[in-house]
């Protein structure tokens, strides 16, 4: 383990994070804002820690390996979540607890809060808010790939450690343009997205806010009613049109400038995801509509497709309490938390892609068994599938079930009944935000014991990092040489 290098990097990360802290601090110096001194702390608090490490690692050997990438990736996570918490703790009058567990849920893109408030904070607070999702969405460490050029080797097995899909490739022959390409891609959308919705009636705090929270589908709102306080069908349908190009490989828009269509639309996982997405929305529109729980042919479409786009990306916005729709309607939902979208998107869960990758070995384990001498190899997208990839799929599901079991017992064993204890680790595992019942949509997770919020902080955590990365640092074996 090169240890000069993995501090040395992780100064840089917490550098860049710092930078952009300061965007809040300007607004809340702006606004004359109590948060201000919060703000002005924690920025100085992350240039003295980040110099430091610099300073101390300055003769480093730059070198690094997967066990590097791998430490720097995780512990990147946890330096900016304790980074962010600061302005939370400082000036919200929350404990650090609660301060660590909102930050973390905005850098992982959860969407989870403790804040029952939401329209009380200070802007700057609201802004730093969604700019750690906006972080977080495509990526810390894909961030400082594009602006730190020179993180040599271990560049790679980072972006392999936190890039979320069934595998994480180069779409540029240089990293460091990959990830650059990449933010570009993520910034103009976002961009388009707040002008839209500054055309539609919202200030453009609120517009460049809720974009920041779509584009990376985190969910943190400046409303305490989500989307539900604007009542307009026309916001709706923006922020359904961009959650769901979020949900899509990012690899695939690099495409669209060479006039590939056809090898878009061919894609074997941007069709699952949205055959999953179609039979979903009629599945829910048939459940509102037979029990009338919503009325209006165009009211029960809109709401059910945002639902529907919201949940499978793990967004998280709402516009209606879906843990009053029927019981039919909420186990979909329940299935889309499992679902996610596709592979290299800023979304989270299983991923479609693992799913197709699991029914179509299953499917062939099957005709092996009619037909015995039959070679039969399961592919995607016109590509045999390697048995590595079938094993990754196979051993990242069955990590990600005993994750979820453990979680809901844990949380069970704190007197919370089962629908509210599974939802809850199933949303922060799948990177969600809201759950059911006792943290459904109109609910917080500021109850909690201190306790399950750190819990629930690792669970995201691990979601978001697609569990291996975390479950080896656990392994004393990755530390030797």
């Amino acid at each position: 383990m090169n240890v000069k290098f993995t501090v040395r990097v992780l100064g840089c990360i917490v550098l860049v994070s710092t930078g952009v802290m300061i965007l809040p601090l300007l607004v809340s110096l702006h606004e004359g804002t109590p948060d201000k001194v919060a703000f002005a702390m924690s920025v100085t608090a992350g240039m003295i820690c980040g110099i430091m490490m610099l300073k101390a690692t300055r003769n480093s050997n730059m070198t690094g390996g997967i066990r590097e990438g791998i430490c720097i990736t995780v512990f990147s996570w946890v330096i900016v979540s304790m980074l962010g918490a600061l302005p939370y703790s400082l000036s919200c009058g929350v404990s650090y607890t609660d301060a660590f567990f909102e930050a973390m849920s905005g850098f992982t893109t959860t969407g989870a809060t403790i804040f029952t408030d939401i329209e009380a904070l200070p802007d700057g607070i609201l802004l730093w808010r969604s700019l750690t999702h906006l972080m977080g969405g495509m990526g810390i460490i894909v961030l400082s790939l594009a602006v730190l050029p020179f993180l040599g080797v271990s560049g790679m097995e980072m972006y392999k450690a936190e890039v979320p899909g069934v595998t994480a490739g180069k779409v540029t022959p240089r990293l460091h343009q990959t990830a650059l390409r990449l933010w570009v891609i993520y910034i103009s959308l976002a961009l388009v997205e707040t002008v839209l919705l500054k055309m539609g009636g919202m200030t453009l705090f609120d517009a460049f806010c809720h974009s920041c929270s779509t584009l990376a589908t985190g969910g943190f709102s400046t409303k305490n009613n989500s989307i539900a306080y604007y009542h307009s069908a026309y916001i709706q349908w923006v922020i359904i049109v961009f959650m769901f190009l979020s949900g899509i490989n990012f690899s695939l828009y690099f495409l669209i400038p060479k006039k590939k269509l056809r090898e878009i639309f061919s894609d074997d996982e941007l069709r699952g995801y949205i055959r999953v997405i179609t039979f979903s929305v009629i599945g829910i529109m048939t459940s509102l509509y037979v029990t009338g729980h919503l009325e209006g042919i165009e009211y029960i479409l809109r709401h059910s497709c945002f639902t529907v786009v919201s949940v499978i990306t793990t967004t998280g916005f709402v516009t209606e309490d879906f843990d009053k729709w029927p019981q039919f309607a909420r186990v979909i939902i329940i299935l889309l938390m499992f679902s996610g979208a596709c592979g290299g998107s800023t979304g989270g869960g299983c991923k479609v892609s693992r799913f197709q990758i699991m029914y179509r070995e299953l499917k062939s384990e099957a005709m092996r068994l009619l037909h015995p001498r039959a070679v039969i190899t399961p592919s995607m997208n016109g590509q045999p599938l390697t048995q590595d990839t079938i094993n990754s799929s196979t051993a990242f599901f069955a990590l990600y079930m005993i994750m979820l079991c453990v979680g809901t017992l844990i949380m069970s064993s704190f007197g919370i009944e089962v629908l509210t204890s599974f939802t809850g680790v199933l949303t922060c595992l799948s990177n969600v935000g809201p759950g059911l019942d006792y943290l459904g949509a109109q609910e917080n997770f500021a109850w909690l014991p201190s306790a399950l919020k750190w819990l629930l902080s690792f669970l995201m955590l691990a979601g978001r990092l697609e569990l291996f990365a975390v479950i080896l640092l656990l392994m004393p074996g990755i530390y030797k040489r």
